[in-house]
């Protein structure tokens, strides 16, 4: 168990979220750094870069099953175990993904490595009302979100460069490495921080019913159904931005990785901007804003990918700008929908993890269905999520 608030010191809460942050980064590196890869992979499993975006996919939706899965065995049997379970999952599935013999393969494990990964993210999640109080929740998650900020920042350079001197099997072996790394740090400093309760049940019918009452709770239901319609934004960039960069704008593999890389800056500095609001203002405020700050961005460029305005820099200023505010948005809306619960902490935690990457997933899928190319797709989807998560919330604060 870890000690008790008020005895950490600032040293060893700013280790905890760094060890939480690692974690944390898990997904992210496993989607951002095979990016620039796709048309190497294409080339090697004799098929084509659309057929290998599917990996993606699988990876998304089976990250959104994961998350639902762990949260009621992260509350029955503590946070460590089931984050091992889910790790060594990964472990596994990642060294086949980097021997694939063909992309049915590949597209499979991935769906594998990510029922893994998801562990990671959902016990991360559920620690951070495990060891730092509610009213500092916002500050906390705007922190892991600045370590996540480390993924996108340097995955798709990292994966690019890897990509001349190496094959891209390389790439997924890395991932291994990181990855153990990471469960090795995870075992001997991160502290359990929840009691095993024996009294959660797991068969379906109790824990139907679990996530049944979790998710009645109006505060949960607005703040995760409608970040989840507003960070769908993000996913749909990470699912069509080799489309949109390397197919539409003709940039290479490497200054893909560049752009990806300027991008989370957008992504990190929304979530860092967040940490001094959250000084002036509280998160329901912040949390609104930043999604009427949204709407008006994304229309700016559905009108400009309507009308084929944007260049390159047009692009990149207004993805730039969206993914500032879903770094703002997120921070808040964790805190808000996880601030109700306890006992049923991890469960809270997974459900909120399942219904934001299965509507993400979703989203991004339409996104690359539909029968248009370039990014007036991606501006579609971006617009018509943001619409629909500022109707949600505007229909709590009516009743």
């Amino acid at each position: 168990m870890t000690e008790p608030i008020a005895t950490r010191s600032k040293g060893q809460n700013a280790f905890l979220i760094f060890i939480l942050g690692l974690l944390s980064t898990i997904t992210p590196f496993s989607i951002d750094m095979y990016l620039p890869s796709f048309q190497a992979i294409a080339n090697d499993l004799n098929t084509n870069v659309t057929r290998v975006s599917f990996s993606v996919s699988s990876y998304f939706l089976g990250y959104a099953l994961g998350q639902i899965l762990y949260g009621p065995f992260l509350d029955r049997y503590g946070r460590k175990r089931p984050l091992y379970l889910g790790l060594t999952i990964y472990l596994i599935s990642t060294l086949v993904c980097a021997f694939a013999p063909t992309v049915e393969v590949l597209i499979g494990f991935r769906f594998i490595q990510a029922l893994g990964g998801a562990a990671a993210s959902v016990a991360a999640t559920a620690m951070v009302r495990d060891f730092f109080p509610i009213k500092d929740g916002p500050k906390v998650f705007s922190l892991l979100m600045l370590i996540l900020g480390v993924s996108p920042l340097l995955a798709p350079t990292v994966g690019s460069m890897m990509l001349m001197h190496f094959h891209w099997s390389a790439i997924f072996i890395t991932l291994t490495a990181i990855t153990f790394l990471i469960l090795l740090v995870t075992a001997f400093f991160l502290p359990e921080g929840h009691t095993p309760d024996p009294s959660i049940r797991l068969q379906i019918a109790p824990v139907a019913k679990e996530f049944k009452a979790i998710l009645s709770n109006q505060q949960f239901y607005t703040y995760t159904i409608s970040s989840s319609f507003s960070f769908a934004g993000l996913f749909v960039y990470i699912a069509q931005s080799p489309a949109i960069f390397m197919n539409e704008l003709h940039v290479s593999t490497r200054t893909y990785g560049l752009i990806f890389a300027l991008l989370s800056v957008g992504v990190i500095g929304g979530s860092q901007v967040n940490l001094l609001l959250g000084k002036w203002f509280e998160s329901r405020k912040v949390y609104k804003t930043a999604l009427q700050m949204q709407i008006a961005v994304g229309f700016i460029f559905l009108v400009g990918a309507s009308f084929r305005w944007y260049g390159l820099t047009g692009t990149i200023a207004c993805l730039f700008a969206i993914l500032a505010c879903a770094g703002l948005t997120s921070p808040n809306a964790t805190a808000l929908s996880l601030a109700p619960f306890s006992k049923n902490l991890g469960s809270a935690a997974s459900l909120q993890g399942f219904l934001r990457m299965g509507i993400g997933a979703l989203l991004s899928a339409i996104a690359g269905l539909w029968p248009v190319p370039g990014s007036l797709p991606t501006a579609m989807v971006v617009m018509a999520s943001t619409l629909i998560a500022y109707v949600i919330l505007s229909s709590k604060r009516r009743s």
